[in-house]
C-alpha cells in the first residue's frame, strides 16, 4: 500500500508507514499515513523566505494569470481525482461538486483578481479625502500583503473544494500557505496537492501540505500569520484559545458545522410548485454527499397543517434513492467518509431520537447495492419528527453529521422564525415561499442568524443553485454556532489575507504612495495629447486642460431634441425660475457629453474603447451662458495582460476627470475607463 506523503520545504516527505486510510466503500486498505514527523520550523521558515519573496514578485494580475492556468491544468487532469474520490464514498455527482466546484472557484478568483484589483501590490481603498481647509493634507486607506503565511485546517467532506476555496483568495493575495487536510480523505488532498506540484504553475513556496498531525505549527506562527479553520463547532472553540494565537492577537477564521434550515412559508399549499421544491431541497440536500456538508438541511421548519404531507412525500422521494457503491450505474447516495463516522453519525442518531420519532430510516428498506459493500460506512437516509420543537432543545443542539433531517411543526411565522434561531447561529437558511411579503418580514429577522438566505420560488428555480451551493461571489460562513467567520464572498476574501492601514500626507506622497492621481497632485502636461501614447508610454498624472466651451439656449434644445429628454428644468422657463436653481439649467448628459468633445482626440491612436465611467457625479447645475473647461487626468494603469484577437497587447486606464465653469468650480467629476492599446 501506498504511504501518503507531505510536501514540506518543496520536496515530498515520508516513506514509513502510520495510520492506516480505508475505503469507505468496501472498507479496504487504502494507503498510510506517514510516520515520520514534520520539522515545522523548515515549513515556517521556507513559506516566509521563499514563499512570499516568490509570491510577491508578482502582483495580483499576474497571480490571477496563475490561478487561471491552474484551473485549465486541474481540469485537463480531473479524471485521475476523480478516479480516487469514489473511495471517500462520493458519487460522480458529488465529486463534481468538490472536483469541478474547486476549479471553478479558481477561474472565479482569477477573474476577480483580473477586474477587481490592480497592477501592483498594493490596493487603495479610498477615496482620499481632505483632511485639511486648502486640500494639501489628505488620508486615505491601502491594503498590502501581510508579509506573513497562512495556515487553513480542512474538513474531511470536501478534500479538494476545501483546499482550493481557502487557497485561491490566499494566493490572489499574496501569502503562502500551510494545508492540512482532515486524516480521513487525506489521500484525495494529496493527489490534488501532486497535480498542483506537477503543473509547475506556482512559485515554490506557496503551497505546502501537511499529512497529519500539526504538531507545533500553531506554536509557531506570528502576528503576520493567519489560520483558518472547517469543521466542528468543538474544535474550532478549541483552536480559538490556543494560547500563541492569542498572546500574537493571530487572525483565526472559523467556519463551523451548524444546524441549517429551510422553512416552508405559511402561504405554501401542497398544490403549490414551492411545495415540491421544498421537498426536492430538503430530500438533496439529506443525500448529496450523504449529507456530509456544514450547509447541509438539518432542520425542516414546516407549517403544522402541513407537516403530514411533507413527511410523506419526502418518505416517497427518499424511498426512491438508490444508496450503495458509488460506481454502480443507478447510485445516487454513496456512504459516509469513513467507519468513525458512520459510528458517529449513529450516536447522535440514538440521541435526536429520544423524545422523537423515526418516519423514516433503516427500516424501511435500506439496502445498500454493490459488490463488497458489507464492510463499507453506509447510513440510511432518516427523517426524525419533533412534535414539540420550541421546547426540545435536542434538536436544535444535536448534529448528526450525515442524511438526516429533523422536522418540525410551527403554528405562525414569528414561531418559526424563532425555531430557526435556536440553531444559535447558521451557515445558510432556506425560505420557501411565494408570497414577497413573507420574504420581507422573515429575512431581515432571520438575517441576524444567518451567513447566507436563499429565497425559494418557482421563478428563481430555474436558476437555482440550492441550499447547499458555497458560491465563489457570496460570503460562506455564519455567526454564533456557525463559527462567525468568513470566506468567499468575492474580494472580499482576497482583503481578509491583506493589511488595512490609513495613510496621511500631501496629495504628491499620497499619489506616489498608492500610484494614482490625488486632485491637488502635480499634474504632468505636453504637447501630446495623453490620448496619443501607448499604454506602456503613459504615466500616472499625465493631463491635459481642454480650451473653454459657453453653453447656449440651443444646446439644450438640441440635445433635448436629440435625447427626447424635455425635463422642466431644461425647457420651463416659470418652473425653473421657482426651484431651488432659480434658473434653466443644461443637462447632466449634455455637460458629460460637451466634455467629451472638449477633450477627446478624434484622430485614430492607442485608445480603443472607452467602456465605462465611475463614481459619476454632477456636483453644480451648469446655465445658459456659463461656460465650462474639462482636465483630463490619467490616474490609474491596470496591466491584464490580455491581448486582442490580432495579438496586439491592452491595458486599462482610469482617467480623472473635473468639469469646471467659469469661476473654476467643479461641476461634474467622474473616472472615465478605456482599453489601450500597448506598443508592442
Amino acid at each position: 500500500m501506498k504511504t501518503l506523503q507531505s510536501y514540506i520545504g518543496g520536496r515530498w516527505i515520508g516513506k514509513e508507514g502510520a495510520q492506516g486510510l480505508y475505503s469507505a466503500v468496501n472498507g479496504k486498505l487504502l494507503n498510510y499515513t506517514h510516520a515520520e514527523t514534520i520539522d515545522f520550523g523548515e515549513a515556517v521558515m521556507h513559506a516566509r523566505q521563499q514563499g512570499v519573496t516568490a509570491l510577491l514578485a508578482l502582483d495580483f494580475q499576474q497571480r490571477a494569470a496563475r490561478l487561471r492556468a491552474l484551473a485549465k491544468y486541474l481540469n485537463e487532469h480531473k479524471e485521475q481525482l476523480y478516479a480516487i474520490s469514489l473511495h471517500t464514498g462520493a458519487t460522480r455527482n458529488d465529486s463534481w461538486i468538490d472536483i469541478e466546484g474547486g476549479a471553478g472557484t479558481l477561474f472565479a478568483y482569477a477573474g476577480i483578481g483580473t477586474n477587481e484589483f490592480p497592477s501592483g501590490n498594493l490596493v487603495h481603498e479610498g477615496p482620499a479625502f481632505a483632511l485639511g481647509k486648502q486640500g494639501n493634507f489628505l488620508g486615505t486607506c491601502i491594503l498590502v500583503p501581510r508579509g506573513g503565511l497562512a495556515v487553513h485546517i480542512n474538513a474531511f467532506n470536501f478534500p479538494i473544494w476545501g483546499l482550493l476555496e481557502k487557497f485561491a483568495p490566499t494566493f490572489l493575495a499574496g501569502m503562502p500557505c500551510i494545508v492540512k487536510p482532515a486524516t480521513t480523505s487525506s489521500y484525495l488532498t494529496e493527489a490534488l496537492v501532486r497535480l498542483i506540484d506537477s503543473s509547475g504553475l506556482l512559485p515554490q513556496g506557496s503551497l505546502q501540505l501537511i499529512i497529519g498531525s500539526t504538531g507545533d505549527l500553531l506554536d509557531r506562527l506570528e502576528g503576520q500569520d493567519v489560520v483558518t479553520f472547517t469543521g466542528s463547532a468543538t474544535t474550532a472553540a478549541m483552536l480559538r484559545l490556543h494560547p500563541n494565537l492569542i498572546r500574537q492577537s493571530i487572525p483565526f477564521n472559523a467556519k463551523a458545522d451548524s444546524l441549517n434550515c429551510a422553512i416552508l412559508g405559511p402561504d405554501v399549499t401542497p398544490d403549490d410548485d414551492e411545495f415540491d421544491l421544498f421537498v426536492e431541497e430538503v430530500a438533496r440536500e439529506m443525500t448529496t454527499k450523504a449529507g456530509q456538508n456544514c450547509t447541509a438541511i438539518r432542520r425542516a421548519i414546516i407549517p403544522t397543517r402541513h407537516i403530514d404531507a411533507v413527511a410523506e412525500r419526502l418518505r416517497a422521494r427518499l424511498a426512491k434513492v438508490t444508496v450503495g457503491d458509488p460506481s454502480v450505474e443507478g447510485v445516487r447516495m454513496g456512504p459516509l467518509a469513513s467507519k468513525a463516522q458512520q459510528a458517529d453519525v449513529a450516536g447522535r442518531l440514538a440521541l435526536l431520537a429520544v423524545g422523537n420519532q423515526i418516519v423514516f430510516g433503516e427500516l424501511d428498506g435500506f439496502s445498500p447495492v454493490g459488490e463488497e459493500v458489507a464492510n463499507g460506512a453506509f447510513s440510511a437516509p432518516t427523517l426524525v419528527l419533533c412534535n414539540n420543537p420550541l421546547v426540545n432543545d435536542s434538536v436544535h443542539d444535536i448534529e448528526a453529521f450525515g442524511p438526516v433531517c429533523t422536522l418540525m411543526p410551527y403554528g405562525e411565522l414569528d414561531e418559526a422564525l424563532t425555531l430557526a434561531a435556536k440553531g444559535r447561529g447558521s451557515l445558510v437558511g432556506t425560505l420557501v415561499t411565494r408570497d414577497p411579503a413573507v420574504a420581507a418580514h422573515a429575512i431581515p429577522v432571520a438575517a441576524a442568524w444567518h451567513g447566507r438566505l436563499l429565497v425559494l420560488d418557482r421563478e428563481a428555480a430555474v436558476e437555482c443553485t440550492g441550499h447547499g451551493s458555497s458560491l465563489p461571489q457570496l460570503k460562506h460562513g455564519g455567526p454564533g454556532r456557525a463559527g462567525d467567520g468568513e470566506e468567499l464572498g468575492g474580494a472580499r476574501a482576497v482583503k481578509h489575507y491583506l493589511q488595512r492601514a490609513a495613510v496621511q500626507g500631501s496629495p504628491d506622497m499620497l499619489a506616489a504612495i498608492t500610484r494614482e492621481h490625488m486632485r491637488g497632485a502635480a499634474v504632468r502636461e505636453s504637447e501630446i495629447h495623453p490620448f496619443r501614447h501607448y499604454f506602456e508610454d503613459l504615466q500616472i498624472s499625465d493631463s491635459l486642460l481642454t480650451h473653454r466651451r459657453t453653453v447656449g439656449e440651443a444646446d439644450i434644445v438640441a440635445f433635448g431634441c436629440l435625447s427626447g429628454d424635455f425635463f422642466y428644468m431644461h425647457f420651463d422657463e416659470i418652473a425653473a425660475k421657482e426651484s431651488v436653481f432659480g434658473k434653466r439649467i443644461a443637462h447632466g448628459y449634455f455637460v458629460l457629453s460637451a466634455a467629451a468633445g472638449l477633450f477627446v482626440s478624434p484622430a485614430r491612436g492607442p485608445v480603443l474603447a472607452n467602456y465605462g465611467l465611475d463614481t459619476l457625479r454632477f456636483v453644480k447645475p451648469v446655465g445658459i451662458g456659463d461656460t465650462i473647461r474639462a482636465r483630463l487626468t490619467c490616474k490609474r494603469k491596470i496591466d491584464r495582460q490580455k491581448k486582442d484577437a490580432n495579438g496586439v497587447g491592452q491595458g486599462v486606464v482610469a482617467w480623472d476627470v473635473e468639469v469646471t465653469n467659469q469661476f473654476e468650480e467643479l461641476v461634474a467629476s467622474y473616472d472615465m475607463l478605456t482599453l489601450v492599446a500597448k506598443r508592442t
